[in-house]
C-alpha cells in the first residue's frame, strides 16, 4: 500500500485512514465480500498503531461498510448496494467533525441550567433584570407600526435605524459615522463573527484581552486562528506589548474592549488610548473594539477608541443588549465603507438581512424622548445593584474575596484570595445550591477568580444568591 497518513495537528491519523479506506469500498476497490487487511497487517503497512487501526475498523462497522466474519476477518458488507440496506448517517461522526468548535461545558451547563429552572439565581448572563428593561420608552407608541411593506429589509439594515444609529454615536459616544458606513447585525457577537471568518485567514495571529468575553468564544479556534494574550491590569492593557506580539508573531488584529471591559470592569486609559492608536497605526494592525458598556458609566463619561481614531484603524462594534434589551438583537459594525461593503456581503449569504420589526421597534426606542430618562435611570440601577452586591460579599465572605469596583458596566471580577482547588468544584456546589456564576477560567488564564453579574438579578435576590455562594465556597472548601 503506497499511501501513508500524514501527521499533523489539523487532522488526526484515524480520521486520515478512515476517509481513505472508505473511499476504496465506494469506489470499489474493495468490492463486496472481499476481505480487509488485519488491523496488524495494516498497522505496520500504515506505520501507526494496532489500536489506531481499531478504532477505525469500529467506524466502519458503525457506518454498515464493513463485518466481521468468523475464521475469516473484516470483510466489506455484501449488502451496502442492496436496495434493502439501509445506511444510515453517522451522526456521532458529523458532530464531531463540523466547523465550528464546542463552546465550554461550563458555558453549555449554565445556559442549560437557566433555561431549565426559573429558581435560579443568575450571576453569569449580563442582561437586564426587568426592574432596569426600557418600558418607559415605549409609553405612547405605535412599536410595530406595521402599516408598511412586511418583506424583506435592506441587507445592511433599514436606512431609517442605520441614520438612527449614525446620529445616536455622534451624539451620545462622539463618532462620527455616516449610514452607509454602519452594517446592522445580530448583536455584537454576529458582528465578530463576521469580521474573523471575512477579514481573517487561518493560521492568522491575533491579540485579545486576558481575561476578557473573547477568550470564551470558540470561534477563534474555529477559524484556525492564532490568538496571543494581552494583561488586563485596572487600567487596561499595555499597548507596548502590542509592539513585542508583532515583532514576534505578525499580528494582524487586536479585539479590544476598553471600556468597562468584561469581565474585569477595567478602563483603558486615555494615555493609553493615545498610545495605543498610535501604535497601530504605525504597524498596520487593525483594531476591532467591542463597546457594549460605554453608556453606562455611573460618574462620568469615558470616551471609545473610535472617538479617538482619526485615521480609520478601528472597527466599532456595538449594540442594545446591555442598555434598552438584548432580545432585539440589534448590533451593529461602524468601519470604512469597503469593510461594511465586504460584511453585508457575507450577513447577506448568512440570514438574509434583519428582521424589520426588531430594526423598527429600535429605531423608536432610541428616538424616544424618553431615552435620557431610561439611560439615567439604568445606570442608577445599576449602581444600586452594584453596590447590593459589594456590601453582601464583603458580609458574607469578609476577608476571604477581593474584587475591583468599576465605574461602569455590569460584572465583577472577584478573586478568592485562599487559593481554590478548583473554579469548576465551585461552579458545582454553587448549582446545587441553584445559584450560577461565570467561573474565571472560562474568560481566561487568572486562576482563582470569578465574575458576578449583578444587572440580570432583581435587587431583593441578590443577597441570598451572594449567601449561596459563600455556602458554596465553604463546601467546595471541604470537599477539595
Amino acid at each position: 500500500m503506497d499511501w501513508k497518513p500524514k501527521r499533523t495537528k489539523e487532522l488526526p491519523l484515524y480520521k486520515q485512514i478512515l476517509s481513505f479506506l472508505e473511499t476504496k469500498i465506494v469506489n470499489g476497490e474493495f468490492p463486496p465480500g472481499s476481505r480487509l487487511p488485519s488491523e496488524r497487517e495494516l498497522a505496520d503497512q500504515l506505520q501507526v498503531n494496532r489500536s489506531t487501526i481499531n478504532i477505525v475498523f469500529e467506524e466502519l462497522r458503525a457506518a454498515g461498510l464493513v463485518k466481521r466474519k468468523v475464521g475469516v476477518g473484516t470483510i466489506v458488507n455484501g449488502e451496502i448496494w442492496d436496495q434493502n440496506h439501509k445506511r444510515l448517517p453517522n451522526w456521532d461522526k458529523y458532530v464531531e467533525e463540523g466547523y465550528y468548535q464546542s463552546n465550554n461545558p461550563i458555558n453549555q451547563r449554565i445556559y442549560r441550567s437557566i433555561r431549565s429552572d426559573d429558581s435560579i439565581i443568575n450571576f453569569a448572563i449580563g442582561q437586564l433584570s426587568p426592574d432596569l428593561s426600557p418600558f418607559s420608552l415605549m409609553k405612547n407608541n405605535d412599536i410595530l407600526n406595521l402599516n408598511d411593506h412586511l418583506g424583506y429589509e435592506d441587507i445592511q439594515g433599514s436606512l431609517e435605524l442605520r441614520e438612527t444609529i449614525s446620529s445616536h454615536l455622534h451624539n451620545y459616544r462622539k463618532i462620527h459615522s455616516t449610514p452607509s458606513s454602519i452594517l446592522i447585525t445580530s448583536g455584537a457577537q454576529q458582528a465578530i463573527h463576521i469580521i474573523i471568518r471575512c477579514l481573517l485567514n487561518p493560521g492568522d495571529s491575533v491579540a485579545i484581552e486576558d481575561p476578557s468575553y473573547a477568550y470564551s468564544l470558540p470561534i477563534f479556534h474555529s477559524n484556525g486562528l492564532k490568538t496571543h494574550l494581552l494583561p488586563v491590569a485596572n487600567d487596561g492593557i499595555d499597548p507596548e506589548q502590542i509592539i513585542t506580539l508583532y515583532k514576534k508573531h505578525r499580528i494582524k488584529m487586536v479585539f479590544l474592549n476598553p471600556v468597562y471591559q468584561n469581565p474585569t470592569g477595567a478602563t483603558l486609559s486615555e494615555a493609553k488610548k493615545i498610545r495605543l492608536l498610535e501604535i497601530c497605526s504605525q504597524l498596520g494592525i487593525a483594531i476591532v473594539e467591542d463597546d457594549p458598556y460605554s453608556l453606562t458609566g455611573y460618574n462620568n463619561w469615558s470616551c471609545t477608541l473610535k472617538s479617538m481614531d482619526s485615521e480609520g484603524i478601528v472597527l466599532y462594534v456595538s449594540s442594545l443588549s446591555k442598555i434598552i434589551a438584548s432580545g432585539l438583537r440589534i448590533g451593529w459594525i461602524s468601519g470604512p465603507q469597503s469593510v461594511i461593503d465586504r460584511l453585508t456581503d457575507a450577513k447577506h449569504q448568512i440570514d438574509f438581512g434583519h428582521s424589520i420589526f426588531s430594526q423598527r421597534i429600535a429605531t423608536m426606542l432610541l428616538t424616544s424622548q424618553n431615552f435620557d430618562e431610561h439611560i439615567s435611570s439604568l445606570k442608577t440601577g445599576l449602581i444600586a445593584k452594584r453596590d447590593l452586591m459589594m456590601d453582601s460579599l464583603k458580609r458574607e465572605l469578609k476577608d476571604e474575596i477581593s474584587f475591583f469596583s468599576p465605574n461602569g458596566g455590569v460584572h465583577l471580577w472577584c478573586k478568592f484570595n485562599e487559593e481554590l482547588s478548583t473554579d469548576h468544584r465551585l461552579f458545582k456546589e454553587a448549582l446545587k445550591l441553584k445559584m450560577v456564576f461565570t467561573p474565571g477560567t472560562t474568560l481566561g488564564t487568572q486562576k482563582h477568580h470569578i465574575r458576578l453579574t449583578f444587572s440580570s438579578v432583581d435587587n431583593h435576590l441578590i443577597h441570598e444568591g451572594i449567601q449561596r455562594l459563600a455556602q458554596a465556597y465553604k463546601e467546595s472548601k471541604i470537599n477539595s
